[in-house]
């Protein structure tokens, strides 16, 4: 299995996609956007305020809670050349919760824009903030560069003079929302409100779990009326969710880190639903399919710690599966509850109420589903990783929907419409 999806050409995921299919701003109101319904094969429509008629009663549905940050800083230097420094992934202190209360240095791992006027010393940046004068410095440590992510991250230490302010206070400042560069226009003051969830709440991401940019107050009353039980996790969306596979087949793509954090009482949910899910979003899916393995590699060393639950891009296809596409341990199947109960008595063993962990996973034809049951998600990008997991969740048949949509009006991408799919 592992090599036939390794060797995946990305071109047979291509469809054509003119620019005006591409939504630049989101409606009006979100709950209006379209909703595609595919259904066991066929493909039909509704306004997407009406998805929770068709829902299963009872079911367990999992949101991701992340909160895009203003992570777009931009310096001035003396020369009068303008530096874009786009915050990725915390360095000093690692944590999130921690480099948002930092209150007079932090690093971060970092893309830096017009690279080539910045060769040497410190950027500046200086303004008021809480009607105090602050100044803002930017410093590369240039030694490290090689190693973060083949080069194209840089490690930047930024120091500022008022221990009064927090890091989290200097982003909502002088940050900047990243919108996806696809739009292909600059962020508006409307996309602090619009390019967020009405559930988010946990800062760290660079870009939304767009899927969830459809749901209103309205939407999610609708669905406690329905009976559905919701819950939400955290994953950071990094900007490695844009990356495109220029690799002819997919074994030449590398997969992003992106950080999870699962609160012990939405594992105790998924045991109570047997292991049932309607994800919202693909976000959410790597995160629910990510616990399986994570669970399999207690399962195979009940003393692992944090750092070795990492999920790697390619772990699910290489370790050997039986015919119901659950990995064996010592010649035992390991099924989906063994895992969720696996990951509890992880958190039992340390005091935890949190599970932190990481994951690369790839999620392409030929990976078998193992919780995630319903999904709901926007429309994607031609040769993009997102619809590979498309793809493998309807089993291949992911054409008929892309063709229905564009037949159809629907719009297309982050500010796009919405889909159901049920496979």
């Amino acid at each position: 299995m592992a090599e036939d999806t390794k060797h995946i050409c990305i071109s047979d995921y291509s469809y054509p996609l003119p620019d005006s299919r591409i939504a630049k701003f989101p409606l009006a109101e979100r709950d209006h956007s379209k909703l595609l319904l595919y259904r066991h094969g066929e493909v039909s429509e509704d306004t997407f305020y009406r998805l929770p008629e068709y829902l299963p009663e009872g079911a367990l549905m999992v949101f991701n809670n992340t909160k895009v940050i203003q992570a777009r800083m931009h310096f001035r230097k003396e020369t009068g050349a303008l530096i874009e420094v786009f915050l990725m992934e915390p360095a000093r202190p690692t944590d999130y919760e921690l480099m948002f209360q930092t209150n007079h240095a932090c690093a971060w791992l970092c893309m830096v824009g017009n690279l080539k006027k910045w060769k040497e010393g410190s950027l500046k940046r200086v303004f008021e903030i809480k009607g105090h004068r602050l100044t803002l410095t930017a410093a590369m440590d240039r030694s490290r560069e090689q190693e973060l992510a083949g080069g194209t991250h840089h490690w930047i230490s930024f120091e500022w003079d008022n221990t009064n302010v927090s890091f989290a206070e200097i982003l909502e400042a002088v940050g900047e929302l990243p919108i996806p560069p696809y739009l292909n226009r600059a962020t508006e003051e409307s996309d602090k409100e619009t390019y967020q969830t009405v559930y988010s709440k946990v800062k760290g991401s660079v870009a939304a779990p767009t899927a969830g940019l459809h749901f209103t107050d309205k939407v999610l009353k609708a669905l406690d009326g329905h009976g559905i039980d919701r819950e939400e996790l955290t994953l950071h969306v990094g900007a490695g969710t844009f990356k495109p596979v220029k690799s002819r087949e997919i074994e030449g793509h590398s997969m992003h880190t992106e950080f999870v954090v699962v609160r012990r009482q939405t594992l105790e949910k998924l045991l109570k639903h047997g292991c049932r899910a309607i994800a919202v979003g693909t976000t959410s899916v790597r995160t629910l399919e990510s616990l399986y393995y994570m669970g399999v590699k207690l399962v195979s060393d009940p003393d692992a710690a944090e750092k070795d639950l990492h999920v790697d891009q390619w772990e699910p296809y290489d370790l050997p599966h039986n015919a119901e596409g659950l990995v064996e341990v010592d010649g035992r199947a390991v099924t989906v509850e063994d895992a969720v109960r696996q990951l509890l008595a992880y958190l039992d063993r340390d005091g935890l109420d949190v599970l932190h962990s990481s994951t690369q996973i790839i999620i392409a034809p030929g990976y078998d589903y193992k919780i995630v049951k319903i999904l709901v998600t926007n429309f994607h990008q031609p040769q993009s990783t997102l619809l590979l997991l498309v793809s493998a969740f309807v089993k291949g048949d992911w054409r008929k929907i892309y063709d229905y949509a564009l037949s159809h009006e629907f719009r297309f991408l982050s500010y796009g419409d919405s889909s159901l799919l049920i496979p």
